[in-house]
């Protein structure tokens, strides 16, 4: 495979140091967007560790300060570049007071990122939506899962703004190909809520919710359930969509299983019988009084009583992905914040 460079949009993240690793490993060469350099340091002591050959990174690897606010500096970043892989996007552990706080960013972003890729030639496209922007909807009678025909229901009254934030830009990217870059090719990839070790301390919003159940914030475990993927199994399909032609124009689901979150707590209290992990379930009526003054539960309301079977057919049969159960995930997430002080 010839040397190809790919543009990796908020390379500081989560997801995005995991994919960095996969692309590098892979023969890519990887130019990553962020906000500030000051932090291309941080970048490159999370990766090194897991790179196959470091002997010439700093050929291999650079960084350019973007902000998916601006229009500046995108011309010059598409210079050269091959691919695009737009994973950066606001992801709140609470909810604005305005919406468009999280869905303005999230949707300019995506449009500005295609709109220079465009500009500059680019065809070949991975953006990171997620499972959030197909289960919010009900399914219709007969349907027992959901797959990536599915589209969350916009007028729906339970979207969160994120919810909303995630399914609006997937849609604004699809249609920006559809009608003013027909020859960009485009693959979607859609993760439920994302675990598995971080790279480094600076983890995002997903894995801080594996802190709560550790550090037993809750005195009881919402009712409700949700489709859980290691940080690994998803950065890989990122990766493996850019050698699989079959992946264009599709969306993928990225889920191992869906848990109740419940059992997410009795998996962590398994592993670590000593803390004091809460394995209750609390009522619902009590979770509703809680979030009047816990402002981080209000998301979690429109989910109660509700576990969403996600098929992941698509992944397994067109991407090759064989995904790491969600048992393994919890307890290497757990063990790496523990290690590191962070639980």
């Amino acid at each position: 495979m010839p040397e190809q460079t790919v543009l990796l949009t908020g390379i500081t993240g989560y997801i995005a140091k995991h994919i960095a690793v996969q692309l590098l490993n892979a023969g890519y060469i990887v130019r990553g967007t962020l906000r500030s350099l000051a932090r291309a340091d941080e970048v490159i002591d999370a990766i090194t560790p897991h790179v196959d050959e470091t002997e010439n990174l700093g050929d291999r690897i650079s960084f350019v300060a973007l902000d998916l606010a601006t229009d500046a500096g995108w011309g010059d970043a598409m210079k050269g570049v091959d691919i695009l892989m737009h994973t950066a996007s606001p992801f709140p552990m609470t909810q604005p007071k305005d919406e468009n706080d999280t869905i303005r960013p999230a949707v300019d972003g995506a449009l500005r990122a295609l709109k220079a890729a465009h500009a500059a030639g680019i065809k070949r496209v991975v953006m990171t939506s997620s499972c959030v922007a197909i289960i919010e909807k009900d399914l219709p009678l007969g349907q027992l899962e959901y797959t990536e025909n599915d589209w969350s229901d916009l007028t729906r009254k339970s979207m969160t703004p994120y919810s909303k934030s995630k399914t609006l830009a997937e849609r604004a990217a699809w249609d920006f190909v559809a009608k003013q870059a027909p020859d960009m090719a485009l693959t979607m990839i859609n993760p439920g809520l994302v675990v598995g070790a971080p790279l480094d301390v600076h983890f995002g919003t997903s894995v801080a919710l594996v802190t709560r159940v550790l550090t037993g914030s809750d005195p009881m475990m919402p009712n409700f359930g949700l489709p859980l993927v290691d940080v690994q199994d998803v950065a890989q399909m990122h990766v493996a969509a850019l050698s699989t032609p079959a992946s264009v124009g599709k969306r993928f689901v990225a889920n191992s299983d869906s848990l109740w979150f419940v059992d997410v707590a009795k998996i962590l209290k398994e592993a670590y019988p000593d803390r004091k992990i809460s394995t209750r379930v609390a009522p619902n009526f009590l979770l509703r009084l809680m979030a009047i003054v816990d402002k981080s539960l209000r998301s979690l309301l429109p989910s109660l009583g509700h576990r969403p079977n996600v098929s992941n057919k698509q992944a397994r049969e067109i991407l090759g992905i064989d995904f790491i159960p969600p048992r393994q995930s919890l307890r290497e997430t757990a063990a790496f914040l523990i290690k590191h002080g962070a639980a």
